[in-house]
């Protein structure tokens, strides 16, 4: 493997995050909370461009890492996870409770896949079929993680 494949796996795999045996999506997950971090530091209008960004980050890194791997949506790539808990995080202001719940919301949607999580999982391929399932994931938890700070319980 040359040193630029090494380091597209790295990259992929959330600094190896997903690389860990058990689980890969979950400690994905946690390694995508001090991405989720820095909207504590970046101005609210540069939230889009971050988020953008990273989505087209991931989307290159996990097409590449599939291409390297020669399999189809392996588990070990987790950026899709870190764009996807980025998406969930963009709705709230980010403090100890919102960090927790969204990272078990939105594990729950990753997990169980409902509807259009599903769909575009099963409907799009490559980088793009690794990575917009798990912004659909984000973006139905940062609805529920919304929900649940407008009614006060964080």
């Amino acid at each position: 493997m040359t040193l630029n494949q090494k380091f597209i796996i790295f990259i992929a795999t959330g600094c190896y995050s997903g690389k860990i045996p058990f689980a890969p999506g979950t400690f994905g997950t946690i390694a995508a909370i001090p991405f989720a971090l820095v909207f504590l530091i970046i101005p609210t209008s540069f939230t889009g461009i971050y988020i953008a960004g990273l989505i087209l980050v991931a989307i290159y890194f996990s097409d590449q890492a599939e291409k390297i791997l020669g399999k189809k949506d392996p588990g070990c790539i987790v950026i899709d996870e870190i764009a996807g808990y980025v998406v969930t995080m963009s709705w709230v202001p980010i403090n100890f409770y919102t960090i927790v719940a969204g990272f078990f919301i939105f594990r729950f949607f990753d997990i169980v896949k409902p509807g259009p999580v599903k769909y575009l999982e099963n409907n799009f391929s490559g980088g793009a079929g690794i990575v917009l399932d798990d912004i659909m994931a984000g973006i139905l938890s940062a609805a529920v993680l919304r929900i649940l700070y407008l009614s006060g319980i964080f």
